[in-house]
């Protein structure tokens, strides 16, 4: 079965963001299996915003592990040591990061990278199974609005 999405004609992310809502809760909501919707969620975020990636990391093995995502060739394990992913993961929420190249211990899976925010994804009881990574190729292209908006559709992953 085919979904559809509309996309907002707006230019302003806060409008947008709402305006996805009730669409990734309706997609998400009828499907139990979390790759699927984690696929589908990479899809709708690149193709709403034009971010450079974004894609999941789920945890296996005691690391981060590349999940579905949308974009270039990306790292497939990340130490909870190591990238902004691994720095999330262990402090357990959102990150954003305006320039990578001043982030210590940034992995640059791509140069063409130059902001990032990263959110944990949080099952039923409230433990990090994931995270959500999102890149730009612009400088500071991250702010709070977008941590709002990012953390309330991963709620639908729950």
């Amino acid at each position: 079965m085919a979904e559809n999405l509309i996309l907002s004609e707006s230019k302003n992310r806060e409008e947008i963001y709402e305006f996805l809502y009730p669409q990734v809760e309706s997609l998400l909501k009828g499907e139990s299996d979390l790759i699927a919707n984690m696929a589908n969620l990479s899809a709708i975020l690149k193709t709403a915003f034009d971010f450079y990636w974004v894609g999941f990391y789920l945890l296996k093995e005691d690391q981060l592990v590349l999940g579905p995502f949308q974009g270039p060739i990306a790292c497939t394990r990340i130490n909870f040591d190591k990238g902004v992913c691994g720095h999330c993961y262990t402090i357990g929420r959102t990150v954003i990061v305006p320039n990578v190249d001043l982030f210590p211990g940034h992995i640059a899976c791509s140069s063409a990278s130059r902001s990032e925010i990263v959110v944990p994804v949080f099952n039923k009881k409230n433990k990090i199974i994931a995270v959500l990574d999102v890149d730009s190729d612009k400088l500071n292209d991250f702010s709070e609005v977008d941590k709002d908006g990012l953390e309330q559709m991963l709620c639908f992953l729950k």
